[in-house]
């Protein structure tokens, strides 16, 4: 029996990229001939007609099936939506706007068939502008570094393969605020890298907004790091130590000299500083709250709106309006 590859795809706002990305996949696959694959879209709650053109392109390829969510839940929950529906061997999971060049397929499916159950595509560059790059660089190390050491040196979003082993295991994992590349990695399973130099965007501008990024990188360094909790606690102690030797140099300086501390500059600079420190605890802490309250709603990851193409039951999350 033939094995069967799933092309999971998040979609906002990527009418003018849908057809050559369709074009691009279908040629790799009919090189991959001893292969079956069908193509999952899923619409983050576009607005500018993406849906009507994979309703198009599923008149002429049955092998298209597409979700629509009812507005925009975030590339991370489309790509689980997706995950939650396909049917295949393996999923590649890949972005919409040919930034995650299909052509490397052909070497995921291989690398895939050597017996790793996750295939990384890693950037070895990006041409996204010097400033940006170095931004996102920088990034990166710190992931390694204190977060995801597995996680490729130059960088991978969510570009990668991954067989069923890991499809069943990033199924399992529930959490609103999610990162597919934290999840798979996190469930350790047998990895290796492709590398690829990431193109800029040929169309259209990306949905990664500055805010965006600085989201999914205080989501990476909470959900996946002790770290933020550690430095805290480091600070805590570290203020801690400076006002007693600060109380101890006071004390000598009265017993010894009488000496008094003199000065609204140096109280007002204590008060402001210890006042700073425990505004960045509460902060802190906050982060951690808030992912709990979200977590105790329990509420759907995410709410479908229409689907086309599927047979199947229906996922094992979120809710079907209608298909």
């Amino acid at each position: 029996m033939r094995q069967l590859l799933s092309i999971v795809v998040p979609v906002f706002n990527e009418r003018v990229n849908l057809l050559r990305l369709h074009q691009e996949v279908a040629a790799v696959m009919r090189e991959l001939s001893d292969y079956d694959y069908e193509i999952i879209f899923i619409d983050d709650g576009s607005r500018d007609q993406s849906f009507a053109v994979i309703e198009e392109l599923h008149l002429r390829d049955p092998r298209i099936s597409a979700i629509r969510f009812p507005r925009n839940f975030g590339s991370h929950i489309a790509i689980a939506a997706g995950i939650d529906h396909c049917r295949g061997d393996a999923a590649v999971v890949m972005a919409a706007d040919l930034q995650d060049p299909p052509q490397l397929i052909r070497e995921f499916v291989a690398r895939w068939r050597d017996g790793y159950d996750v295939v990384w595509g890693a950037r070895t560059g990006r041409d996204d502008g010097a400033i940006r790059g170095t931004a996102m660089n920088a990034f990166y190390r710190a992931v390694r570094r204190f977060a995801i050491p597995t996680y490729p040196k130059g960088g991978t979003g969510s570009f990668c393969l991954i067989g069923r082993p890991a499809i069943d295991a990033f199924r399992r994992c529930n959490e609103r605020n999610r990162l597919t590349f934290g999840l798979i990695a996190w469930a350790g399973f047998r990895e290796t890298e492709v590398p690829y130099f990431r193109p800029q965007r040929l169309s259209g501008a990306s949905s990664w907004t500055p805010a965006k990024m600085i989201k999914a990188a205080i989501d990476t360094f909470v959900s996946f790091s002790l770290i933020p909790i550690r430095l805290i606690s480091l600070l805590g102690i570290t203020v801690s130590a400076l006002s007693f030797l600060f109380g101890s140099y006071v004390l000598v300086n009265k017993l010894m000299f009488g000496t008094h501390v003199l000065g609204w500059t140096s109280v007002m600079l204590a008060v402001l500083v210890l006042g700073g420190v425990q505004l960045v605890m509460i902060g802190v802490l906050g982060e951690y709250l808030w992912r709990i309250l979200e977590e105790a709603r329990a509420r759907p990851l995410y709410i479908v709106e229409r689907t086309i193409g599927f047979k199947a039951a229906e996922p094992q999350r979120g809710s079907v309006a209608a298909s």
